[in-house]
């Protein structure tokens, strides 16, 4: 006689839950909840005497006004490096999943190895590559693509190249994820109608990737936004982004009100844009 599979109970859902329900509570809900209190301490006060919670709303809108190009700044530069990462990720995960052979593990391996290094030692070797005296600057000038007196260190150039070195792996594997699990028939079955390669590649291969797109995007966009660390050592004090006023207002300046609101400000702004990328791309019907 069969026996029957018993059905797990919802109290066994809500035990499987636990674990990550605690984690999130204490290291996401509880520290957010801190930073929000904190951007409505009254500005009044200092690191050193203490603040007082006056729920002073208008923090956010001295924020605002204070430090919206470093919000704008700081879109743009990491919308720009999103789209090379796309450009430049999706070209070499589309050689690797179909083109690789046996040589794909090597590549998979050598995508993930800048990992295996400190991110402040990779942004400090472009910081080298860059630099005034660097063979790059000297080759760009030597081809007359860069003036004699050119630099691209501590430009917009230097901090957005440095966005998309860093963060390009989060492109590469989701897309490789999605391309990889492309079946090859369907490839086969657009040849086989006739279809060119550029109308295969729109309509078979680029709609069936774009869960990878959607995902490394989003892996790649909202990182890069409040990053701090290129701007600091590539940038100037013209490129600054919005990380780098939020940690000069935390530990320099000692202005917590103004450095929590700003950062709740940044939160929201990048969650409001990641809501309405989700809804316009359709992520429910893609997954």
């Amino acid at each position: 006689m069969a026996t029957r599979l018993r059905a797990p109970s919802t109290a066994t859902a809500y035990w499987l839950v636990l674990p990550a329900a605690v984690w999130l509570g204490i290291f996401f809900v509880f520290p957010f909840l801190s930073l929000l209190a904190t951007s409505m301490y009254d500005p009044a006060g200092s690191a050193v005497t203490g603040y007082d919670m006056t729920w002073r709303v208008q923090n956010f809108a001295e924020a605002f006004a204070d430090y919206n190009e470093y919000l704008v700044r700081s879109l743009i530069y990491a919308g720009i490096a999103t789209f090379l990462c796309l450009i430049l990720g999706y070209v070499l995960a589309y050689a690797i999943a179909f083109k690789a052979g046996r040589w794909k593990t090597i590549l998979l391996v050598l995508v993930v190895a800048p990992f295996f290094t400190s991110f402040l030692v990779r942004t400090l070797a472009w910081k080298l590559i860059l630099g005034d005296d660097g063979w790059f600057v000297n080759a760009m000038q030597t081809i007359h693509l860069l003036p004699p007196d050119g630099r691209l260190l501590a430009t917009p150039f230097a901090v957005v190249a440095g966005l998309t070195y860093n963060f390009l792996p989060f492109m590469i594997l989701p897309l490789y994820a999605s391309l990889e699990k492309i079946d090859h028939r369907l490839l086969e079955a657009s040849e086989d109608l006739y279809a060119k390669p550029v109308q295969t590649f729109f309509k078979v291969t680029w709609p069936l990737s774009l869960p990878g797109v959607v995902g490394g995007t989003l892996l790649t966009f909202i990182p890069a936004t409040g990053d701090y660390i290129n701007a600091a050592l590539l940038g100037s004090t013209t490129t600054q982004m919005v990380g780098n006023k939020i940690q000069v207002l935390f530990t320099k300046a000692g202005d917590y009100p103004h450095a929590g609101a700003l950062s709740v400000i940044l939160l929201v702004i990048v969650v409001a844009l990641v809501l309405l990328y989700v809804r316009k791309a359709g992520t429910e019907e893609l997954l």
